[in-house]
């Protein structure tokens, strides 16, 4: 498999609660990015790294290392940052990582496909991968919540939707 060029050289700090899914993302960018990985299981380390280190890349899992707060740190820093979950995977919770800043959103279940999916987050502009995360995140919260997950929020999620369609460059320069 060849390497990726778009995470070549990256600096990217991974939060999990949960080693093996640090093994995971370990493995995943091992294999197909020659970057640098940090990680961290705790809110602490994290929020620590946060302030030492300039990140190309977030990875946050939501649950465990209170990842909303870290969000609005890496946020606040200027890192693109990608939530991560297995067990807040609720519609609320996908609406307060993008009310936070975050630049994607990627069920757990997804790992095998992190490489992919971390490159549209680095290459692409916010419109464009959020479209993107949310086909595929839709399309997961369809099964599990029903077609009609968005209708207790409709005003929020037609607001997000406009935001979505402003014509930009979909690629980043």
């Amino acid at each position: 498999m060849p390497k990726s060029e778009i995470l070549q050289d990256k600096l990217i700090l991974a939060v999990d609660d949960e080693e093996d899914v640090l093994d995971i993302i370990e493995e995943e960018l091992s294999e197909s990015a020659n970057c640098t990985l940090h990680t961290a299981t705790t809110f602490e380390k994290a929020q620590q790294y946060l302030v030492s280190y300039t990140y190309d890349l977030v990875i946050l899992d939501i649950m465990g290392v209170r990842g909303f707060d870290l969000l609005q740190i890496a946020n606040n820093a200027g890192f693109p940052t990608v939530m991560l979950t297995a067990h807040a995977f609720t519609p609320e919770a996908l609406r307060k990582s993008i009310e936070l800043g975050a630049r994607a959103y990627l069920p757990k279940e997804k790992l095998g496909s992190l490489v992919p999916f971390l490159e549209d987050v680095m290459k692409l502009n916010y419109q464009s991968v959020w479209k993107k995360a949310l086909d595929q995140v839709g399309t997961l919260f369809n099964k599990k919540f029903g077609s009609d997950w968005r209708k207790t929020q409709e005003q929020f999620w037609d607001e997000f939707e406009k935001k979505l369609t402003v014509d930009e460059a979909a690629i980043l320069k």
